[in-house]
């Protein structure tokens, strides 16, 4: 929801970075890794206890994983670069409630366990969505230059890293923002269900 307002501000300094990277010899599939790297330390400052850190390891993978789609369009784009990202950002996106979990057990784990289940559900719709709005070449620019089709829901990256960033800050809350967030999450793929519904129900030859 938050995704396309935000790219009108953050899109052009990040262009800026990009090219400035680019033109040091860094590569879009590099920045992605060094984001994942940035996002697999943050679940282990997590699941040590250690939220300051994890926070600043969170705002760098962010960055990062911002970065890379710049760096590409500096030099060159490849469907490669598009799903190392999503792999990455899924990776991430799980590894940060699961470490919840891990650090302790007790308190979070049935929420953690929810709220997973939301994000595979969620990511589920959003990447079947993406496969058949590319069988039909449907195109939209609404989330700026992307190798996937992003379909709009109430929870979208922005919403996600935010969410990340209030229980990195306010880690004793992880369960009820997590039962919120997982419930919405829900939401988001019903809605997208049903939007794919009244989209793609007619008839096509397999």
């Amino acid at each position: 929801m938050l995704d396309r307002p935000l790219r009108k501000i953050i899109d052009p300094p990040l262009n800026r970075a990009g090219r400035a990277l680019a033109q040091r010899g860094a590569t879009a599939d590099g920045v992605t890794m060094v984001g994942l790297v940035l996002g697999v330390l943050c679940a282990a400052a997590v699941a040590a206890g250690l939220f300051g850190i994890a926070l600043v390891f969170l705002l760098a993978s962010r960055l990062a994983d911002g970065l890379d789609g710049a760096v590409a369009r500096a030099t060159r784009k490849t469907d490669f670069g598009g799903y190392l990202d999503i792999v990455a950002d899924f990776l991430f996106y799980g590894a940060v409630p699961f470490a919840f979990v891990l650090h302790d057990p007790a308190a979070n784990g049935v929420a953690g366990a929810f709220l997973l289940a939301s994000f595979y559900v969620n990511g589920t719709s959003f990447l079947g969505y993406a496969v058949l709005a590319e069988k039909r070449s449907m195109q939209t620019m609404e989330q700026g230059q992307k190798s996937l089709y992003y379909s709009n829901g109430i929870l979208e990256g922005t919403e996600t890293i935010l969410f990340f960033v209030l229980v990195c800050l306010f880690e004793t809350y992880f369960a009820p923002l997590a039962w919120v967030f997982g419930a919405l999450c829900f939401a988001t793929a019903f809605l997208r269900v049903h939007a794919a519904r009244q989209i793609f129900t007619e008839r096509t030859d397999l």
